[in-house]
């Protein structure tokens, strides 16, 4: 059993398929299926089920997997910090973002950030969500992600760094748009335009909704917060989405208004790392920044 094999076997469960990470590592399949057999031969159970869509992990798959993953976390991370101190300010910092965090969050902390650090190299990468950020920071050499704060997850800590308020997104002439703010039970009649559909932002607003026995209604669905303004923008529709940082509340200029709707509970963002006492100085130094900036900036009702 080496480390290679681990690496390879927490790779095929995350994806799913071998010919994924087959295609990932630039190798064959056939290499891919041996790292895996070796550790079946080695433990003495099978690893693996395979079905017409792929493979799954079986019970004793999921328990070596979730080892594995903290084990090669915590070694990729120490070997971060190793690489750290020979290398002094010449460091990276790896982190996992959605498709439009860095801007909305993270934009005046990079800039503070490279000044105070301009040797370190900052490496983002992007998810589809929050539960993508966490399976990235569980099984790679990421060292924070940018999360909506949900559930607790096993192997990984969570940090709030700033609550956002909910906002009414829609046009300035609508009827709606000179309101100081609107009440959740006005929205029940009205079709709205839905955060991303399985997302912790979604649950949470419908879990805010539900603790004041609203229930919404929607008839467009979108990818992220970002497309949700521009339809309201376009008056194609309204929206219920955070208040972000930078973004007027009300607003008034141009087209676009943003109305607080009262009583929700706000969502948290921050992040969320594998341990914040093993992060590296410069990881910790760059988190740091976000916070400062996110927390001067947070949009205040």
């Amino acid at each position: 059993m080496t480390l290679d094999d681990l690496r390879v076997f927490v790779a095929v469960c995350r994806a799913g398929s071998l010919s994924a990470v087959a295609r990932d590592l630039a190798c064959t399949q056939s290499a891919v299926s041996q790292h895996v057999k070796r550790l079946e031969r080695e433990t003495g159970v099978s690893l693996l089920e395979r079905h017409a869509r792929g493979v799954v992990p079986t019970e004793a798959g999921r328990v070596l997997q979730t080892a594995a993953s903290e084990g090669i976390a915590g070694l990729d991370q120490a070997l971060r910090r190793l690489r750290d101190l020979v290398d002094g300010e010449d460091g990276v910092v790896r982190v996992a973002t959605g498709a439009t965090t860095v801007r909305h969050f993270m934009s005046e902390a990079v800039v503070a950030f490279r000044q105070q650090h301009p040797g370190v190299s900052l490496e983002f990468r992007t998810e589809s969500s929050s539960r993508a950020c966490f399976d990235a920071l569980a099984g790679s050499d990421l060292d924070l992600a940018w999360i909506t704060l949900g559930p607790p997850v096993r192997g990984i800590e969570q940090r709030p760094v700033v609550d956002l308020p909910w906002v009414l997104a829609l046009r300035a002439d609508d009827p709606l748009a000179s309101r100081p703010y609107v009440e959740p039970a006005e929205l029940r009649a009205v079709r709205l335009i839905r955060l991303p559909p399985h997302s912790t932002s979604a649950a949470c607003l419908d879990a805010a909704c539900a603790d004041l026995g609203v229930r919404l209604a929607f008839d467009t669905s979108v990818a992220d917060w970002d497309t949700a303004l521009l339809l309201a923008e376009l008056g194609l529709g309204r929206a219920i989405v955070p208040a972000l940082p930078g973004h007027a509340v009300p607003g008034d200029d141009g087209p676009l208004r943003l109305v607080p709707v009262r009583a929700l509970r706000p969502l948290s963002v921050g992040w969320a790392v594998r341990r914040w006492d093993a992060l590296t100085p410069l990881a910790r130094a760059f988190a740091d920044t976000v916070v400062d900036s996110c927390r001067r900036n947070a949009p205040a009702l």
